[in-house]
């Protein structure tokens, strides 16, 4: 007599009830990964439902910090260029700070916020001028004797814009020189006579 084991296999041994059996085990293990993405699926609805009845609090802060993030980095770059010592303010050759340099240092050290007391220097034309730099920065800054962290000194490649002040009065005069006379309107916007017609008579 065999056993319901046997009697199984040899029951799946022809073609028509293989195809059954493989038919069965494939139904039942898609149900069970349906299952799971049928829960999935319910799952996404939900938070999609939160999400949009409590639009738009979860992606106000997101857009916040997208609109203030370019702003900060020209906040940055403008403190960096404003804190820069230039090639003007260091003499030629050995790289010490001329009398104007020690005011400017003086002036990035003890009136820029803490957090942007940070002094850029302009790399010299070589390795030892840059050095040079470097070090008459900060000696300049030892003998100011600034309460709190002395601000750090960092080398920089970036030159903030500058010009020379006969250039720059020369711009402001030719400003003021193709400025038009001002003159009092001839009539109002009425079309009555204006002040200008009104002090001729």
């Amino acid at each position: 007599m065999k056993s319901t084991i046997q009697k199984f296999y040899d029951c799946i041994r022809t073609s028509a009830t293989k195809r059954v059996v493989l038919g069965t085990l494939a139904v039942g293990l898609t149900a069970t990964s349906a299952t799971a993405d049928w829960k999935d699926f319910w799952h996404n609805v939900n938070v999609g439902y939160h999400r949009n009845n409590a639009w738009p609090d979860p992606f106000n802060e997101v857009d916040a910090m997208e609109v203030i993030t370019p702003f900060e980095t020209m906040k940055q770059n403008g403190w960096k260029l404003h804190n820069t010592i230039g090639h003007e303010l260091f003499r030629e050759g050995d790289g010490a700070l001329l009398a104007s340099g020690n005011q400017r240092v003086r002036m990035i050290a003890q009136t820029a916020p803490e957090s942007r007391r940070a002094i850029y220097v302009v790399r010299g034309n070589t390795p030892s001028e840059t050095d040079a730099r470097v070090a008459a920065v900060r000696q300049s800054l030892v003998s100011l004797n600034i309460p709190g962290p002395v601000p750090n000194v960092m080398v920089t490649g970036t030159e903030p814009p500058t010009a020379s002040g006969a250039w720059a009065g020369k711009i402001g005069r030719e400003w003021l020189n193709s400025m038009p006379k001002p003159e009092l309107p001839q009539t109002s916007i009425s079309g009555e006579k204006g002040a200008a017609s009104a002090i001729g008579e």
